[in-house]
């Protein structure tokens, strides 16, 4: 069977494979066709080239570099941030991506501190970590950029020679989507709401991974849900071209392929950070890349498979009465809304029992703003170890 081609650096010669490498079995897949061109660097930090796999095994080493994704109009370089680790042996090679929307800082955390803590000595295979997807987006402290207003989320694989974003997306799904064996796009929610960490998968007609395997290795990140997110009709999803997300068009490619969300926007919460690293380490332990982690995983998991915002019919201020991460009974109250004369004039309650997975914190609405986050069908699954 094919392998997937490497992490690509400039720094190490890439790895012969003479034997099959001890995957987890849900890494062993077989590859889309290789490139066949040979591209050399193009003279800025971005590495786009393809490295031949016909040369000795390199020691363990790490590397940054940013990924060249075009200019701004003053000349400034929108150079996509990347870190690389790889270890003493071949082995799948993980890919972290976090901040593919501007305001989402948690990720960036996450995704720095679980590099790390990484020891290329005690690894085998690799890991990369693009801290921030969206620079452009992360500069205006936005969740898009307003050179295109475009979700860097909804663009993948990207186009060379389209917008700013979608430019951005190609150059960095060149780099690294068509070698990673695991991807994990980190999110949070909006900056407005609070939410308790869970995780977000879709299910690809042509993954080679099952919807098994895919619960099996959310499970590392002790999500309180695992929302199963349809593609051709996201209903109770907000609009957009759900199929050119990161983890959708990953999973095209034969990846393990899901999004953790982590906490709010727009601010750095620590124990949400943390438990992203958490998943994080016990993940590159289930699958080859560290030891497995002593740290028992959760044999079970909340499978959603239907969600929907609830939304302000009336403008004012808005006043939770739950907490994200919680179960509201059919007719319970998560919130009501005063007017500027501090008369309530409406209280907003859930019509079937519902999961809150996030809610307002930001008190100022309009109508039809966003007030909570609910899933309304979930079931608890049993997963592999």
């Amino acid at each position: 069977m094919k392998k997937r081609e490497r992490c690509r650096s400039s720094a190490a010669p890439p790895i012969t494979r003479s034997e099959r490498p001890a995957f987890h079995p849900g890494l062993l897949r077989q590859s889309r066709p290789r490139h066949s061109d040979n591209r050399e660097m193009d003279g800025s930090n971005s590495m786009n080239e393809r490295v031949p796999q016909s040369q000795p095994m390199a020691a363990s080493f790490a590397e940054r570099g940013t990924i060249n994704a075009g200019t701004t109009a003053s000349g400034r370089e929108i150079g996509i941030p990347y870190l690389l680790k790889r270890g003493q042996g071949d082995g799948p090679c993980l890919w972290v991506n976090a901040a593919v929307h501007g305001d989402e800082i948690n990720g960036v955390f996450a995704a720095q501190r679980f590099f790390d803590r990484l020891d290329p000595s005690v690894m085998t295979g690799s890991v990369v970590v693009t801290p921030v997807a969206n620079v452009l987006a992360f500069d205006e402290r936005r969740k898009t950029a307003l050179i295109d207003s475009i979700d860097m989320d909804q663009s993948f694989p990207g186009r060379a020679n389209g917008f700013a974003t979608e430019r951005a997306a190609a150059a960095l799904f060149d780099r690294f989507g068509k070698s990673a064996d695991v991807v994990i796009n980190i999110h949070t929610l909006g900056t407005p709401f609070d939410a308790a960490p869970y995780a977000v998968y879709k299910v690809h007609p042509e993954a080679r991974v099952s919807e098994a395997e895919l619960l099996a290795h959310i499970a590392c990140f002790e999500p309180t849900i695992a929302c199963r997110m349809p593609v051709a009709n996201a209903s109770g999803e907000l609009p957009g071209n759900i199929g050119g997300a990161l983890d959708y068009q990953s999973l095209s490619l034969g990846a393990i392929a899901f999004m953790v969300e982590l906490g709010g926007g727009g601010r750095l919460e620590e124990d949400h950070v943390e438990h992203g690293v958490a998943g994080l380490m016990r993940l590159a332990g289930k699958i080859g890349i560290l030891a497995a982690s002593s740290d028992p995983v959760a044999r079970q998991i909340r499978r959603v498979t239907r969600r929907a915002h609830r939304l302000a019919k009336a403008g004012g201020l808005f006043e939770p009465k739950v907490l994200p991460g919680t179960a509201v009974k059919a007719g319970g109250s998560i919130g009501s809304i005063r007017n500027l004369f501090g008369d309530v004039i409406e209280d907003i309650a859930v019509e079937t029992d519902s999961w809150v997975i996030a809610v307002r914190r930001d008190p100022v609405v309009h109508s039809g703003d966003r007030v909570a986050f609910l899933a309304t069908e979930w079931s608890d699954t049993d997963v592999a170890a």
